[in-house]
């Protein structure tokens, strides 16, 4: 027989509740969770517990098993995602009457953005932190297309992604740009004459590249290559490059380490690289809190670009 839930109108007792379940559920697990909420397993479970009681639903299994979210949990962790938006998003709208900026800031960006010389994030953090110094920053490290997705969600206020297909819904701010190109590893039969591949004969090789739409994957389909390994990420790709078994295009900011190592070199010259934009992201609506809209001059003033919207 279901449990018949407690829960009546939300209070500060259910949103507590509720983040500690995402923060289990982010981590994991309750034992990878205490460090995070620094408070022992037993009291984390019996956090769920009550929450449980008050839902009148079991949200996740937890045991010698290990955790794992029920239909029910899954239901309630994404009903969850939008109530914290809604109330991100009231904090956001007291905030404008506040003279001070203060509250948090969700910045997502793509792989090794901070290692491009041409990126200047941490000159923005630091500009950012002398305009508004009581508001917290949460960085994650994301997918182009993940990015998207959670900026026009409200799950990021910020994004950097470079630029491939553009969304109607989100406005665009380029920053920097990437040098990219062709790249295999010593043990690979292209390293001892990489300066004469084609890009013809690169298409008798195995080509590992992203399996997500982006400027790698247009460039993959650009010369035809057949992609045998599929990534998430710019380090997985490094390290299919290093097997000596694949090709793939990497950032020469990233690949410069292991080619003055003499582990990797590039391949094809010129003609097979390519040099993607990189833009700051936000979404069109609703129109984005004070916080925001100054991170993004931040960042925009530290890359010498005029905040010209495309």
């Amino acid at each position: 027989m279901a449990r018949k839930a407690l829960l009546g109108s939300i209070g500060d007792i259910d949103i507590r509740l509720l983040r500690i379940f995402r923060i289990v559920e982010k981590c994991g697990g309750l034992s990878a969770a205490e460090l995070e909420l620094n408070v022992g397993r037993s009291t984390i479970s019996k956090h769920l517990s009550d929450l449980e009681t008050r839902l009148g639903m079991k949200l996740c299994n937890r045991g010698p098993a290990g955790f794992s979210l029920t239909e029910e949990g899954r239901k309630i962790l994404q009903a969850s995602s939008h109530l914290f938006t809604a109330i991100s998003s009231f904090q956001n709208a007291v905030n404008e009457t506040h003279q001070n900026l203060f509250g948090r800031i969700s910045l997502a960006l793509f792989d090794h953005g901070a290692m491009n010389p041409e990126a200047r994030l941490p000159e923005a953090i630091r500009q950012f932190d002398t305009v508004a110094p009581d508001v917290d920053l949460e960085i994650s490290m994301e997918p182009p297309n993940t990015i998207e997705t959670g900026v026009l969600d409200g799950k990021y206020d910020i994004g950097i992604v470079p630029v491939y297909r553009k969304s109607a819904s989100l406005k665009y701010f380029p920053i920097f740009h990437e040098n990219m190109g062709l790249y295999c590893g010593s043990r690979h039969p292209l390293f001892l004459d990489a300066q004469k591949v084609t890009a013809s004969s690169i298409r008798a090789h195995k080509y590992a590249g992203f399996g997500f739409n982006s400027p790698n994957m247009a460039a993959g389909q650009r010369l035809k290559l057949r992609r045998a390994a599929e990534v998430q990420d710019e380090e997985a790709l490094t390290v299919l490059i290093l097997s000596g078994c694949y090709v793939g295009f990497l950032p020469e900011h990233v690949a410069r380490t292991f080619v003055e190592k003499n582990k990797m070199c590039s391949i094809g010259g010129d003609a097979l690289k390519y040099n993607p934009v990189h833009a700051a992201i936000i979404r069109r609506q609703p129109t984005p809190s004070r916080k925001t809209r100054a991170f993004l001059d931040c960042l925009v003033s530290v890359h010498n670009q005029p905040a010209k919207q495309s």
